[in-house]
């Protein structure tokens, strides 16, 4: 059942440098703890400014958002850094995975850069190779792949190790930013269900963008982003 807030925005306002008008303008979205919320709009209307401004890597020109009750204006920016990587899982759309280092070392990045989550994967697996190793199995992937390069790897394939990556240490929000673009609808189908199993699992809060409309029917809570934008609702206004 979902718990408390974990994720809020209020009275929020985002432009990016020399544009006409606002891109984002919110005034109030609670995202509580366990839930699993898919965010969706059509391209061009915010989606990815909004999971950057939730995830600390945009601040707002008005307004606050905030992470578990602190709000990233308050914090400079390695701070912002270091909190983001203990407490956020982020799935990005091309994956983001160094291309040299092998499946497991992508795996256990985050676990470099954050004592928090180090420990919660010791905690929970004895170790953090055998927390990764965890989050590989749960999303399917072969053994005989974790000791070769990303580079190597199919787009499915790097999809679930990206997943495995932002699951491992059990942050409290993952979110995934159009990350099954580029899968035929069998590999899509057979990664939700890794994804969503595995954040039940972890106990993460689960943030889920994309523009294809058949994903939704996974999801308990659905949000159109332009029905809470008001500089969409303002932008489609006449004249």
């Amino acid at each position: 059942m979902p718990g408390a807030c974990v994720l809020e925005l209020a009275n929020l306002r985002f432009a990016w440098p020399r544009s006409q008008g606002d891109c984002l303008n919110i005034a109030a979205l609670r995202i509580a703890a366990g839930e699993r919320v898919f965010l969706h709009g059509p391209s061009g209307c915010g989606k990815s400014s909004l999971l950057s401004l939730m995830a600390g890597v945009l601040l707002p020109q008005e307004g606050h958002a905030s992470l578990l009750g602190q709000s990233w204006r308050d914090m400079r920016v390695a701070a912002r850094d270091r909190y983001r990587v203990d407490h956020v899982g982020y799935i990005f759309q091309q994956f983001n995975l160094l291309p040299y280092l092998s499946v497991m070392d992508n795996v256990l990045a985050p676990c470099r850069f954050s004592a928090l989550r180090r420990m919660a994967a010791a905690r929970q697996s004895g170790s953090i190779t055998c927390d990764a190793q965890t989050w590989l199995d749960a999303m399917g992937l072969e053994r005989a792949l974790w000791s070769r390069p990303a580079r190597d790897l199919s787009v499915g394939q790097q999809q679930r190790v990206a997943a495995a990556r932002a699951l491992i240490g059990r942050p409290a929000v993952v979110i995934a930013d159009e990350p099954t673009s580029a899968l035929d609808e069998d590999r899509r189908a057979a990664f939700l269900q890794w994804l969503l199993s595995a954040c039940d699992e972890a106990g993460s809060t689960l943030v889920f963008v994309s523009h294809d409309r058949r994903i939704a029917e996974h999801f308990p809570r659905q949000i159109l982003l332009p029905s809470i934008n008001e500089a969409a609702a303002a932008e489609a206004a006449p004249a």
